[in-house]
């Protein structure tokens, strides 16, 4: 594979009664580059998985879990103890996620409970981090202290764009 995309765009997603939505265009593109068909067909596969810290989803490609697994082993070997006792939450968080399929216009359908977890209903707005894409519950990630501000204001203004009011 070339060089991994990197994850940048926002949108905002309607989810259907099943669980459907689809990701934006902007990051669409990098997903379908960072996960191509093996068939050269459209689609591909995602990664959903509930966030390590945050109410919200992350997604990403098959690919980027190497790169995670091996972010996990450098932070438990650096919370390892003398006697080689480590933290086992750390991976706990981590290492969760399941994956499924996305069609050509980048509709999937979310696993159940990581959609619960993060208490996404009728609307997800999506924010490449990079690495990977965060799907939130627009309502939880504007209440959400920690969150950066330019984050709430994106959501605030996909929301708005759709006649969403929160």
């Amino acid at each position: 594979m070339a060089e991994r995309g990197e994850y940048q765009g926002s949108g905002l997603g309607l989810v259907d009664d099943k669980g459907r939505v689809a990701i934006p265009a902007s990051l669409r593109a990098t997903l379908a580059q960072n996960a191509p068909r093996a068939d050269g067909k459209d689609g591909g596969t995602v990664i959903i998985g509930v966030h390590q810290r945050n109410r919200c989803l992350v997604a990403y490609d098959p690919g980027f879990v190497a790169v995670l697994k091996s972010r996990l082993d450098m932070r438990e070997a650096g919370h390892t103890a003398d006697d080689g006792e480590y933290d086992y939450n750390i991976k706990r968080r981590g290492a969760n996620g399941e994956a499924v399929p996305f069609d050509g216009s980048g509709r999937f359908i979310m696993p159940g409970f990581p959609r619960f977890h993060a208490g996404i209903g009728a609307h997800a707005f999506f924010w490449g981090v990079f690495d990977y894409i965060e799907i939130w519950d627009p309502k939880t990630l504007i209440d959400t202290e920690d969150a950066p501000d330019m984050m709430k204001s994106a959501a605030r203004f996909h929301c708005a764009e759709k006649g969403i009011s929160l």
